[in-house]
């Protein structure tokens, strides 16, 4: 690869290491749930959140299949979309010993999606576990709540 400076090469080399460095900070299979999950609760296609978000449509796909890696700006856009707090969708490398970080969520989102955080940080339960409690508790919740009064 020609670089017409070595400032120019260093910036390169720069991102692609974190890009690579970088890649398991992102839990994007959660980020992909998230997106599908609100997108069809929206009604949205995956053209109409590319128009909304500035991410490509094929991104999406490959976000929702759990198969993209996204950048970091696309990460920024999507989880600003969600209205997420990008600490929801950063994996967390812990050690058995080490005290978990308290749930960050905004006060104005879902109860599932608050619930669904509480249950993937209990040290007790699998991921397998906690998702499967959490789609229970979101099938009971949109069943059981009061629709807005509007």
């Amino acid at each position: 690869m020609l670089f017409e400076t070595q400032q120019m090469k260093k910036v390169f080399w720069r991102t692609k290491y974190m890009a690579y460095k970088n890649e398991g900070l992102i839990n994007t299979r959660e980020l992909g749930r998230a997106i599908k999950r609100r997108r069809e609760e929206l009604g949205m296609s995956l053209r109409d959140v590319a128009d909304a978000t500035q991410v490509s449509a094929s991104t999406l796909s490959r976000i929702e299949n759990g198969t993209g890696k996204p950048d970091a700006d696309n990460i920024a856009r999507l989880t600003g979309w969600l209205d997420m707090p990008i600490d929801r969708v950063m994996n967390k490398h812990q050690s058995s010993n080490e005290v978990v970080d308290a749930i960050v969520y905004y006060p104005h989102e879902a109860t599932p999606e608050i619930v669904e955080a509480h249950l993937r940080a209990d040290k007790n339960l699998t991921p397998e576990t906690a998702k499967a409690l959490s789609e229970l508790f979101r099938v009971a919740y949109t069943q059981f709540s009061k629709p807005n009064n509007k």
